[in-house]
């Protein structure tokens, strides 16, 4: 089977979405798009390209606008250059809108419409266009006009102020964690006004708020408010709703137990050699537990300490107590589970054949096949020739447009 023929298997096979966004929410959006088959055009301002290219640990990839941060999110795109405060980057864009099934995008909201493109224009353009906006806060409110930045997403959504302990929070979560919410709730609502447009023919206006995805995502620690008043506490790396539940001290790492259920909680005692701890009056009912936790942390981790947490982890696991080690970057990537699953991508580096990189494909398996980008991230409008073409450009055309410096 082709490269092709497996573009053709996938479920957004012939989807073309123009990715106008930028550094991480959009960027990560567009990525599971084309993950599924997709053909994500990203569309780029000329000379500059998304912020994206110049984030990540290399100043030497950054310079050459190859961040980390872009080659992350951008596997398996093309790239267009264009100017949009140009009347002919205007025009060209126009006419991308009407062979497009998708327009993606994550300035500031009113932003797009500045330029000459608010939905009204858009869908006169083209009636069966999905145009997904992500913005911090969505296209309304008091907020509404304020730049998105994870950490000011996290802290605002209540994320940072349920994080760590009374000692150490509020705490950000170690990763861009309202970003890629941001982006996977894109994706999805993306998906599916795809679906609603095969029954009505009619696309739709997708106003994503990245606050409002984080405050979803908590779970139960706002639905609890909701129900009963109560706001989560914060307790580190134990879970408030059972105990013994988050991470213990083993003989050479932390290792993560959650005995949520009382069944788990005697094979637990019995597995650590400390069956008296079933008796305890502390620890006998779920509540117990829960109010001497402290106590039977201390005593758990007496027994725990005398092997290593991958050893625990194995037995615990084995007798139904779910247990698992609390790994780095490396060691997760690096474990069998994930090997296995084929999770790590290997592509030929952008503009250097004998170079590798190594991207994230996607979570999902399709029909028992691991997702991962079809080609390398696009180097800075490598095919912006391309597109034009396929939108009906001639080559004189598309030459004159370079040399206007609308693309």
């Amino acid at each position: 089977m082709t490269a092709a023929d497996e573009d053709r298997a996938l479920p957004l096979a012939g989807v073309r979405v123009l990715d106008m966004t930028n550094v991480l929410a959009g960027p990560y959006a567009g990525y599971q798009l084309a993950l599924m088959g997709a053909d994500v055009v990203k569309i780029e301002v000329p000379g500059s390209g998304d912020l994206a290219r110049r984030l990540g640990a290399s100043a030497e990839l950054n310079e050459q606008r190859m961040g980390a941060s872009f080659l992350a999110q951008n596997g398996g795109k093309r790239s267009l250059t264009l100017d949009l405060k140009s009347d002919s980057g205007r025009r060209v864009m126009r006419s991308l809108l009407g062979g497009a099934d998708v327009l993606l995008e994550n300035f500031r909201p009113g932003v797009l419409e500045r330029l000459g493109f608010g939905p009204d224009v858009l869908r006169e353009a083209n009636p069966g266009l999905v145009y997904c906006a992500i913005s911090g806060f969505g296209a309304d409110g008091p907020l509404s006009d304020r730049p998105a930045y994870d950490q000011i997403v996290q802290g605002l959504s209540g994320m940072m102020g349920a994080t760590g302990t009374p000692d150490t929070g509020p705490l950000r979560a170690g990763f861009p964690i309202a970003d890629v919410l941001g982006g996977l709730a894109a994706a999805f609502a993306v998906s599916s006004a795809l679906v609603q447009r095969e029954r009505t023919g009619v696309g739709a206006h997708l106003d994503v708020s990245m606050l409002e995805t984080a405050i979803t995502a908590m779970g139960w620690g706002v639905s609890n408010f909701l129900s009963t008043g109560v706001e989560p506490s914060r307790i580190g790396n134990e879970n408030a709703t059972a105990a013994p539940s988050g991470a213990f001290a083993t003989g050479d790492g932390a290792l993560n137990i959650s005995a949520n259920k009382q069944e788990q909680f005697e094979i637990l005692c019995g597995v650590v050699g400390a069956p008296e701890l079933r008796e305890d009056p502390r620890f006998a009912r779920r509540e117990d537990r829960k109010a001497h936790r402290e106590e039977l942390r201390e005593a758990l981790e007496e027994r725990l300490k005398g092997r290593t947490a991958a050893e625990w982890e194995r037995e615990l696991s084995g007798a139904g107590v779910p247990a698992g080690r609390v790994l780095g970057v490396r060691e997760a990537l690096e474990s069998e589970q994930v090997v296995h699953r084929g999770l790590v991508h290997t592509l030929p580096f952008p503009g250097a054949e004998d170079r590798e990189l190594r991207v994230l494909g996607s979570g999902v398996h399709v029909d028992g096949a691991a997702l991962g980008p079809r080609r390398p991230p696009p180097l800075l409008g490598e095919h912006t020739a391309a597109v034009l073409r396929e939108a009906g450009f001639r080559e004189a055309e598309i030459e004159a447009l370079r040399e206007e410096g609308a693309v």
